[in-house]
């Protein structure tokens, strides 16, 4: 039986299926667990539907893809009637993460858990898309003064909503990383590179999926659910670069452009690394190194922070990555203001995502 000592396991499932056929009952218990924790059941019953599994893990897996059919249903829907509500603006509603990926009927999106619908809007319609949305139904999830100011004046998003019928929330996004962040893409050349995959719904261009893939990782996050992040990239860049030969030359130009070319890099070596992504380097037209790094092996450590049962491990790793997430999206001063009011009011902040 394959061992291993934390997520990698996981991984290993998702990059070659049959490899689950050595597993016994821990192993398969392990697996199931770390999948579970890590949100990609539905992804891991779909990889292993041509696997003979035992009779117990077909159940749990069955389950697991019907619940991800109902959740891409469910997701398309709201897709469909956040459209609805915004259609009289007038703008391009630019669908993000995993409903940008079922709505463009992509791998990534095969059995994904999708939670929250996240939209890219121009900066400027954010008014008249909030007045349109909260006349639609959707209410302020977070009523507190001070959270309110801090999302309109630093974030890259309007503090989340919730509908008050179908209990589900929206995420309104008018960049991809906070306002305050030491990077700042281009939020005007995303949407207009934006592609329709319906009738009145855009996504980023491949290109633009996985350099905010990767910007959402690295720039911006603690990396929790890093294995489900990195799947995407592996996912997305698999099928894009048979689509289009020079997938990977236009992906670093572009990752250039952003401000985001060592975020990126850093996935695709971490994509390979965990799932055999077959990433391309270059040394002309552009030259990227996609060689592992020494400090590769910290951001697999926080990635596979799992033990057998599905629990975190590595406080101390996590803890770190955490700090660094703050760290990278505001500077020191702005930081410590920040922290020190949420502590007075006994609250984690909007920056914890």
């Amino acid at each position: 039986m394959f061992r291993a000592p934390d997520g990698r396991l996981l991984a290993r499932a998702l990059r070659l299926p049959e490899s689950t056929l050595e597993l016994d009952a821990e192993g398969w218990t392990a697996l199931l667990a770390i999948a579970r924790a890590e949100q990609m059941l539905g992804t891991l019953a779909w990889r292993l539907g041509e696997v003979a599994v035992p009779p117990a893990v077909g159940r749990i897996l069955g389950d697991a893809a019907r619940s991800a059919e109902q959740g891409r249903v469910v997701a398309l829907w709201e897709a469909e009637a956040a459209r609805r509500a915004l259609a009289p603006l007038g703008e391009r509603i630019v669908l993000l993460k995993g409903t940008a990926f079922v709505a463009a009927d992509l791998r990534a999106g095969q059995g994904r858990s999708i939670g929250d619908l996240d939209i890219l809007v121009p900066r400027a319609a954010l008014d008249r898309v909030e007045a349109a949305l909260l006349d639609a139904g959707w209410e302020w999830v977070k009523p507190d003064p001070y959270d309110d100011a801090y999302y309109r004046q630093w974030m890259h998003e309007l503090p989340p909503l919730i509908h008050r019928d179908r209990d589900r929330m929206i995420d309104v996004h008018h960049t991809i990383l906070p306002l305050t962040a030491r990077i700042t893409p281009n939020a005007a050349a995303l949407l207009a590179d934006a592609v329709e995959v319906a009738p009145g719904l855009w996504a980023l261009s491949p290109e633009d999926m996985v350099v905010h893939a990767a910007a959402h990782l690295f720039a911006d996050g603690d990396l929790a659910g890093g294995i489900r992040n990195l799947w995407d990239i592996d996912q997305l860049c698999r099928q894009f670069a048979v689509t289009q030969p020079d997938f990977y030359v236009s992906l670093y130009e572009r990752a250039s452009e952003e401000g985001l070319s060592a975020q990126v890099q850093r996935a695709l070596r971490l994509c390979w690394q965990l799932y055999d992504t077959p990433a391309v380097g270059y040394t002309s037209p552009i030259r990227i190194d996609l060689n592992k790094r020494w400090s590769d092996r910290l951001y697999l450590r926080r990635v596979t922070a799992r033990d057998g049962w599905g629990r975190a491990t590595r406080p101390v790793t996590r803890m770190a990555f955490y700090i660094r997430s703050h760290w990278l999206r505001m500077p020191p001063a702005m930081l410590a203001r920040h922290l020190w009011t949420k502590w007075r009011k006994g609250g984690a902040g909007p920056a914890s995502g």
